[in-house]
């Protein structure tokens, strides 16, 4: 699937003011696993050459599996200059037997990208192209070595 980055851009947040936004008490939660996440140097230094790409995550506050991964999405943008853009404030519909997700207050993007599990991290080229997913949690053993396979597998 092919997509407008600006579309993107305009309709999702920049990781650092995601983050910032975050409500207690959820807000140390993440700020914790941010301060205390040790990157993996080697995985950092290849991901500073990939300047092209645009990565989307879906998140919510109450996500435990967003918790452990957003915060060091955050870094890896920080540190190489990778852009991360988020759409937040997912919530499940209990009253829906055909939607998983209530919209609003979850984009209505969740539909689009076909949302399932979060935190969903979508990889895509300066193109607009998706060149890869991370469903919850990488199949790596890091979210930046996850992101060196998806970008440079490609490249």
């Amino acid at each position: 699937m092919k997509i407008n980055l600006s579309e993107i851009r305009k309709r999702t947040v920049s990781i650092v003011q995601y983050l910032n936004d975050i409500k207690q008490p959820f807000h140390e939660k993440f700020f914790t696993r941010k301060q205390t996440y040790q990157l993996k140097l080697e995985a950092i230094n290849q991901l500073k050459s990939a300047k092209d790409y645009l990565v989307i995550a879906f998140s919510a506050e109450w996500c435990k599996d967003c918790t452990v991964n957003i915060p060091v999405l955050a870094l890896i943008s920080e540190i190489t200059g990778l852009e991360v853009r988020i759409f937040g404030g997912l919530m499940k519909d209990p009253l829906s037997h055909t939607r998983k997700w209530r919209i609003p207050p979850s984009p209505p993007e969740v539909e689009k990208f076909h949302v399932d599990k979060i935190p969903l991290i979508i990889v895509f080229n300066k193109g607009g192209e998706e060149i890869g997913r991370i469903i919850e949690n990488p199949r790596e053993p890091t979210v930046e070595e996850e992101l060196v396979k998806i970008i440079f597998r490609n490249a």
